[in-house]
């Protein structure tokens, strides 16, 4: 197994209850992404009761609350010790590539042979960067969420942020808030309400199965996998956190950058458009809880229907942006995998990883978890590694021709 997240450590409780022996390489600490890659205000978007490991649950005082990343990293760090999970922390792979019937491991510590290879890394590892930033002013200095952690580090002057997913709408009101100007690039997202007819979206999420919808349920699965995190922030309030929040907080929006010439930003004129799809989209989603609850009998129990203002849109959309008013540029454009030190033929054209449902293709015995949804749309949040760990780890056991678990 080569990373100790949440979803490693799912998959190594699976493969204890199994007695399949295993170790947990982890190139720094556990939890080691929540630790050191992540901005210092960051809190989970989902919910506490929602946080759940395979045979561990939330059992604080605030089910409703959302976890700060201290908090994160002590319920992951907590989880390893509760399953007694087999972790070398403080080791670095360098090489994974077939050997014989198995695969060949190396490691700053010395090298493994295995039958069966985890690849537990998570899907954000490296800041994914348009080249468009190649041809940014020298002197705006440029970061990316994984180098962001708080507006007192950034220089004075206006920040650009480029991106309106969750990490985005994120750091662009932290950094407004700090007192400084903020121009917000906005492309595709996914805009919800954080509370709904007076339950947690993610609460309606679960309840009505959406989440749990399997990749082969899935029309687009290429699609699915691509869809940007949803506009979502994790308050002690609750309180919603979108386009409209944004700019009636003062943060300028423009439409998505897709060039740069003399120091000009060239800017998309389809803001308008992807504003309107994000909030078509939503109220399809509003529609589809509403129907769910009155066919089951939910009405009574919570609050009445509701629908939200459109996202508003300057009527003279903004083409180009003088980026010499700017000190700072964040670059909150998603992430990907690193895959730099896997040496098998199971990567496409563009680098990504060809798998079925965590079953790398072309490489029996080679597993993914932790992608975004890989086997479920809940693939990617905590709580979501519990389902596809207990199928990454039938089939592996199966693969190995291990029985069922004691």
């Amino acid at each position: 197994m080569i990373g100790a997240g949440h979803a490693g450590l799912a998959v190594s409780h699976f493969l204890g209850r199994r007695s399949i022996d295993h170790v947990v390489i982890e190139r720094g600490e556990v939890a080691n992404t929540w630790r050191y890659e992540r901005w210092d205000s960051l809190r989970l978007l989902t919910p506490n009761w929602q946080s759940r490991l395979p045979g561990v649950e939330y059992d604080g005082d605030d089910p409703d609350g959302f976890m700060t990343m201290p908090e994160v990293i002590a319920f992951i760090d907590g989880y390893a010790k509760h399953i007694e999970a087999p972790v070398r922390t403080h080791t670095t792979v360098t090489s994974v590539r077939p050997h014989g019937s198995g695969y060949e491991v190396v490691t700053d510590e010395g090298t493994w042979a295995a039958p069966a290879v985890v690849l537990a890394t998570g899907g954000f590892n490296l800041a994914n960067v348009p080249s468009v930033s190649n041809l940014m002013p020298p002197m705006i200095e440029s970061l990316t969420p994984l180098q962001y952690r708080r507006p007192d580090l950034l220089p004075d002057g206006e920040a650009l942020v480029v991106g309106a997913s969750a990490t985005g709408i994120q750091i662009a009101e932290e950094v407004h808030l700090s007192g400084r100007q903020v121009t917000l690039a906005v492309g595709e997202h996914v805009r919800l309400p954080r509370v709904y007819r007076g339950r947690d979206i993610m609460w309606w999420l679960e309840r009505t199965g959406v989440l749990n919808e399997r990749w082969d349920q899935i029309d687009d699965l290429v699609r699915a996998r691509n869809i940007p995190s949803p506009q979502l922030v994790g308050t002690p309030e609750r309180r919603t956190l979108d386009l409209n929040a944004l700019s009636g907080q003062g943060v300028h929006l423009v439409g998505r950058m897709v060039g740069i010439v003399d120091r000009k930003a060239q800017l998309s004129g389809s803001l308008r458009n992807l504003c309107n799809l994000a909030d078509l989209k939503m109220t399809r989603l509003l529609d589809t809880i509403d129907e769910f609850a009155d066919e089951n009998g939910l009405d009574a129990e919570v609050g009445s229907p509701e629908r939200f203002a459109p996202t508003k849109v300057d009527d003279s959309p903004v083409l180009n942006l003088d980026l010499s008013r700017f000190s700072t540029v964040i670059w909150a454009t998603g992430f990907r995998p690193d895959y730099s030190w896997l040496h098998a033929r199971v990567l496409d054209r563009k680098g990504r990883l060809k798998h079925d449902a965590g079953m790398v293709t072309g490489a029996p015995g080679l597993y993914r978890v932790g992608l975004n949804m890989l086997r479920r749309r809940k693939s990617s949040f905590i709580h979501g590694a519990e389902d596809d760990a207990r199928d990454i780890t039938d089939h592996l056991a199966a693969y190995l021709g291990v029985g069922a678990p004691a």
